[in-house]
């Protein structure tokens, strides 16, 4: 078999680790999927169209560590630009790969399909470039292999998205084999210098302190310090927080686990401890008007230790040549105990139970879907309400919660589960996610089925944008109603010539008996998706959403200021 430029892309990413790759054909792409599928490193898995092939390679790098996606040259490459725009701002390095024109085509003053209809084909380039770390065109095999490498080494690094532009007649263009992988995985040198004088400063900062508190930030899973933060946890003996993006982040049954800090829409408790403490070590903190509650609960100032992925700021100086991962590690060492902000103590979230026969409600839905995370669950919250009721959520030691609160792209959970669901199928997949957001991507619900996937929906259908109600109300908010849970008979039909694809079940709740009724057969459905349609009153939702929405609201209708 004659090496490609397509076989030596899948060995690449095979090499870092990719078991699978998404994809969507078009006449652009076709060769070079067809050199994937020779190749043999990876299963080619196909979505229902490109936007959704960028959410679901999102989700599987939450889960992998990194993905790619392949698409055709512009209406498809631009389509999925969107799902890189949500890696980018929730730090995931998402390869998308798209099939390009001839490259005898470039310079010829040729006009082509799937173009704008210029001569010009660099106009994708040109936008991809904003919402990517790296971006490469391939008209040539000779240098595929650097470009290749520089391509999936900086996403790598830099825990971002990154794009690869191939020719659709140099895919299959004879090409060098890759050597090891160790050059694409190894990280930068540390400036040690300006790593101990944070450290100093840093250590002289926490030890005059009798109040210290952790506060956990959502770019701290791309800065690989998961099991460091717990370590500093562990010796500083001091209570530890979690922002909203961040929930389970860090281990809800750890001794110091306190709840999450969100301003005035904090866990009970919260706001006082993160306000009270003498010093605040914020561990990759993302602050957005969202996190900020409309820019009221900013934690910074003096007392604050701003560890970032690549800088410390502490006592009005900056450093920076490092790594958030070894900074924690070797401040771990310098400090020691502080167990004065363990006084608070921590008391979760405990939901009653309802009683069953009445209609159900947004908190006896909640209580029931926490009642089914376990430690191997990874749960899903969609822009909007879910995002409170995973909050109040307990979790039991090894649940994950996946959101997107900085890019916020309603829809964006189902091809995302999706994802994840193919990259982590020893775990359980538990949505949360309303009608209106449904309605953007529930095409890729057919794919759980194509692929026997065994992930419980959890479809909330109080008949509208309902976090837009709360935020800012007007017509706009409200949408055609579905039957959700009779979708899955349409998608049940299976492929021609395959299997018959009649695993998918949809299910009606709207009591809580029906509910737990639901959920016990969901789980017997072990060979396909299940999607439980929760009827709920529109009105019905967190006390949390409403007043964190007004402050949202408040922040959005800011009257222009003079210039």
């Amino acid at each position: 078999m004659v090496f490609t430029v397509g076989h030596y892309l899948a060995e690449r990413l095979t090499q870092i680790g990719l078991k699978h790759h998404f994809a969507v054909a078009g006449d652009y792409n076709l060769i070079l999927l067809d050199q994937l599928i020779e190749h043999g490193g990876m299963k080619q898995i196909y979505d229902c169209n490109e936007l959704n092939c960028s959410f679901a390679a999102e989700g599987y790098a939450r889960a992998n560590g990194a993905a790619a996606a392949i698409v055709t040259f512009s209406v498809g490459a631009i389509s999925a630009m969107n799902g890189l725009g949500g890696a980018y701002a929730e730090n995931l390095p998402v390869i998308l790969i798209s099939g390009a024109p001839n490259s005898n085509d470039h310079g010829s003053g040729r006009v082509l399909h799937h173009t704008i209809g210029t001569t010009d084909y660099n106009y994708q380039m040109e936008m991809v470039k904003h919402v990517t770390c790296a971006a490469e065109s391939i008209t040539s095999a000779d240098n595929a292999p650097e470009k290749i490498d520089h391509v999936i080494r900086t996403a790598l690094r830099e825990k971002k998205p990154a794009y690869l532009e191939i020719a659709c007649n140099v895919a299959n263009a004879p090409c060098a084999r890759p050597g090891p992988v160790s050059s694409l995985l190894a990280h930068l040198t540390p400036d040690t210098d300006s790593l101990n004088a944070a450290l100093d400063e840093s250590a002289a900062f926490v030890e005059k302190a009798n109040k210290v508190v952790i506060l956990v930030g959502s770019k701290l899973r791309a800065s690989e310090a998961l099991d460091e933060t717990i370590a500093l946890a562990d010796k500083l003996g001091c209570a530890v927080t979690v922002m909203a993006a961040a929930k389970s982040f860090f281990p809800e049954t750890h001794p110091g686990f306190r709840g999450v800090y969100w301003g005035e829409v904090s866990s009970p408790g919260v706001e006082d401890v993160v306000k009270s403490a003498d010093v605040v070590i914020t561990l990759a903190p993302v602050w957005n008007d969202y996190s900020s509650v409309g820019w009221r609960d900013l934690v910074r100032g003096e007392r604050v230790l701003e560890v970032d992925p690549h800088r410390v700021t502490v006592a009005g100086k900056t450093f920076e040549g490092f790594r958030l991962k070894e900074f924690v590690t070797a401040l771990t060492e310098r400090v020691s105990s502080k167990p004065a902000s363990l006084a608070a103590g921590y008391a979760p979230v405990k939901l009653p139970v309802a009683d069953q026969a009445k209609p159900l409600t947004n908190d006896e839905m909640t209580r029931q879907i926490n009642e089914l995370v376990d430690g191997k669950t990874t749960l899903f919250a969609e822009t909007g309400d879910s995002w409170f009721n995973a909050i109040r959520m307990n979790l039991p030691e090894g649940a994950k919660v996946e959101s997107e609160m900085q890019w916020g792209h309603i829809g964006w959970s189902v091809p995302s589960m999706f994802g994840n669901a193919m990259g982590s199928p020893e775990r359980q997949h538990v949505l949360m996610v309303g009608d209106g957001s449904f309605q953007l991507t529930a095409q890729e619900v057919a794919q759980m089925v194509r692929y026997e996937l065994p992930v419980i929906i959890f479809l909330i259908n109080n008949y509208g944008y309902v976090i837009e109600i709360k935020i800012h109300d007007g017509p706009y908010n409200y949408i055609q109603n579905w039957d959700y849970a009779a979708l899955i008979n349409c998608f049940n039909q299976g492929v021609p010539g395959e299997k018959s694809g009649k695993y998918g079940l949809g299910l009606h709740a709207t009591t809580g008996a029906e509910l737990a009724e639901a959920i016990e057969k969901a789980k017997k459905n072990t060979r396909g998706p299940t999607l439980i349609e929760c009827k709920l009153d529109r009105t019905d939702c967190t006390e949390t959403l409403v007043e964190w929405g007004k402050f949202v609201a408040a922040a959005n209708s800011r009257k222009p200021t003079l210039s």
